[in-house]
């Protein structure tokens, strides 16, 4: 079956299914692509639409880079220029929440405001996103150390370690080569995220996220990792190219589980509970797990934590009373979680209710917290060239950001919305206003006369030519639920864009955030704000 057709018969079973429960969404990223070409371990790797080892090889960096210095000097410097401008607010964030829009570029986020307004029965245009409303805005340089256009993994590193890596690493320097376990394993190589920052100063701390607790966003937290696919014990055979065992690479999953910081975190919610179980054991979804040591990770953490409740569907997680635990794990899926269009409001959270859920579970800490949290499908609906559901996504997203602006104190709370990286998606012609975003622009043809999408994609699967390379006619196609919109160039799916994304802040020091910065920045000047690490801190300047 061609790729093109697999993504219309899965975006079409999203669609005709009014149960999440039965489908699995498919993986998107796959090492072939982020890597580099490899024969061996191909056939295990064929679900994922991208084959991640295509990525890194044959790419490389400047030397200098691949020391975390490089990175750490270059945002103090960033930091000292925007000191050097007078400095208005003194208050110092007790708590931090990093919000992360997946795939969430500039555009994403112009169409997913014209299509809240326009769900609203207006033109659209004049809308807003909630964090539009932030005071501060910022541009963000998302380059990693040795691609011009990065992955979620290397980004993750950069926003939440401060340190730009390599393609498909995480929590490690660009001096360690891909699937090179040797190398990830030694401390030298590895750096500390702003989550175990948080923890050594006494500040409660957790993730959530509408894909896997071990994508590559969230493990940017805390794994420490040559290769993101490595998120259980058996994709270390399945990606690691033969040269690779679990006995000299400790997976994802594990590294959540039993190390630091992932295991002092309060409260992780998302999908992907199939990286926590043994093959022998039946999930809550009626799937096998993925591992194949025979360990159950959820019962280890369990042993660790006496005091901690797991949940596994929306009812569940409601009705933990957070002041009655002391930590909590919600896995809502085998794997990533459904579109939230399509899920069953039964079984799967809104990323809005883990929000507060998290915050809950975070706010009893008196010395305040740090909390990463991920609208990850964004960047699904974007790959998958489906804006119906990378804007439903980000307006789920901007919900959620709401949510946490609702029931948090605006004095002792900066919280920052950015992206890893862009997708490419325009906005194109000259449409007139109100035109429906997901519809034709109406007001504009090719050479031919061809009307066309108003939005549209560089790279994917389908262009609608017909037999002689014309554009054909899609005025009976578009604006269906499962219409795949039109790409220029041919591709097995979309792909990522190197633009700068946004940063937009609010709270205290949310001032510092403005300009166009390093992406690795934005954790130090979080940890500046709430005087947490080895950096700069606003606390340098009390007497």
């Amino acid at each position: 079956m061609k790729t093109c057709e697999a993504i219309i018969l899965v975006l079409s079973a999203l669609v005709a299914t009014s149960s999440a429960a039965s489908i699995d969404m498919p993986e998107i990223h796959n090492q072939f692509q982020l890597v580099g070409e490899s024969v061996s371990a191909a056939k295990t790797r064929e679900g994922n639409l991208i084959d991640p080892n295509a990525m890194a090889k044959g790419k490389a960096g400047p030397e200098e880079e691949k020391n975390a210095q490089f990175w750490y000097d270059l945002a103090y410097e960033e930091i000292a220029k925007r000191l050097e401008q007078p400095q208005l607010d003194k208050r110092k964030a007790k708590n931090v929440i990093l919000f992360l829009g997946d795939g969430m570029s500039l555009s994403t986020v112009a169409a997913a405001r014209i299509h809240k307004g326009q769900l609203k029965g207006n033109t659209g245009e004049e809308d807003s996103l909630s964090f539009e409303k932030f005071p501060y805005t910022g541009l963000s340089r998302t380059y990693c150390s040795n691609a011009q256009v990065p992955d979620s993994a290397c980004t993750a590193t950069a926003y939440l370690c401060g340190v730009k890596t390599n393609i498909v690493a995480l929590g490690i320097t660009a001096a360690v080569s891909f699937n090179n376990c040797s190398g990830s394993e030694d401390p030298a190589n590895q750096v500390d995220s702003i989550a175990a920052w948080a923890q050594a100063a006494g500040k409660a701390t957790g993730i959530v996220t509408t894909t896997t607790l071990t994508h590559a966003s969230p493990s940017g937290a805390y794994a420490k990792t040559t290769n993101r696919f490595f998120e259980s014990d058996t994709d270390i055979l399945t990606y690691g190219e033969g040269q690779n065992d679990p006995a000299t690479c400790t997976d994802i999953a594990t590294q959540l589980i039993t190390q630091a910081p992932g295991k002092n975190f309060d409260v992780m919610l998302g999908g992907g509970i199939g990286k926590f179980l043994p093959n022998t054991v039946t999930d809550p979804f009626n799937k096998k797990g993925e591992r194949s040591d025979g360990v159950n990770l959820l019962s280890r953490w369990q042993g660790l934590h006496p005091g901690g409740v797991l949940a596994y569907n929306r009812n569940q997680l409601l009705s933990v009373n957070a002041s009655k635990i002391t930590n909590l794990i919600g896995t809502f899926r085998s794997g990533v979680m459904s579109f939230n269009k399509m899920a069953d409001p039964k079984e799967e959270p809104t990323l809005a209710e883990m929000t507060r859920k998290a915050i809950e579970m975070v706010s009893k800490r008196e010395g305040g917290y740090f909390l990463f949290i991920e609208g990850g499908l964004i960047d699904y609906g974007n790959h998958f060239n489906s804006p119906t559901y990378s804007l439903s996504e980000t307006l789920q997203f901007e919900q959620a950001v709401q949510e946490a602006l609702d029931i948090t104190d605006p004095e002792e709370t900066l919280i920052v919305v950015t992206s890893d990286h862009a997708h490419p998606l325009t906005i194109s012609g000259y449409p007139g206003r109100g035109t429906p975003i997901l519809g034709l622009n109406q007001d504009d043809t090719d050479v031919n006369g061809v009307k066309y999408a108003t939005l549209n994609y560089a790279v994917g699967t389908n262009q609608y030519l017909d037999e002689h390379g014309q554009r054909i006619d899609l005025t009976d196609q578009i604006g269906a639920e499962d219409f795949i919109h039109p790409s220029y160039i041919h591709g097995t799916i979309g792909v990522h864009a190197g633009d700068d994304v946004g940063i937009f802040a609010t709270g205290p020091q949310s001032h510092l955030f403005t300009g166009v910065m390093q992406q690795s920045t934005i954790p130090h000047l979080m940890a500046y704000a709430s005087c947490i690490g080895n950096g700069p801190t606003l606390c340098d300047n009390e007497e």
